[in-house]
């Protein structure tokens, strides 16, 4: 099994980058099967004004190019932010191998918080996940961030 506690701290390296543009500190890793990261990314939807621009889906998009295929499959997604429904839909059809979060995200998360994406039964493609791995360490990033936006 991976370090998982090694690779988050790198992915939350990448989100306390997004703060610069002003975008929610998430940071997310893809690492192929091999564990070598294939995918790295941050929110960017301030930066690039997308909002589909989420760390998770960045990261996606870069392994997704390096791994020359759109699947997947054998890779596991590290983020510092529990998923989104539309986060968890592309982890499903990128067809990830293993989901690991940080925070959990009380509001919109759709790996267990708000909705349970990933692993509905009538999901037919079925990701191991793992939570909470820095999960203090992540939820401060976002706290702080917040709180200097108030």
């Amino acid at each position: 099994m991976a370090d998982y506690q090694t690779l988050m701290r790198r992915a939350i390296e990448l989100a306390t980058a997004a703060i610069a543009t002003d975008d929610v500190p998430v940071g997310a890793l893809v690492l192929n099967s091999a564990g070598a990261i294939s995918g790295r990314g941050n929110n960017q939807r301030e930066r690039e004004n997308d909002p589909t621009a989420h760390a998770e889906i960045v990261a996606l998009r870069e392994a997704a190019l390096a791994n020359g295929s759109w699947r997947l499959d054998g890779h596991t997604l590290v983020v510092t932010l529990e998923p989104c429904a539309m986060c968890a839909g592309a982890i499903a059809q990128a067809r990830i191998q293993t989901l690991v979060f940080g925070a959990w995200d009380e509001k919109a998360g759709a790996v267990g918080s708000v909705w349970d994406i990933l692993r509905d039964p009538r999901n037919p493609y079925q990701v191991a996940v793992f939570s909470g791995v820095l999960e203090e360490e992540c939820s401060q990033i976002l706290r702080e961030f917040f709180k200097a936006k108030r």
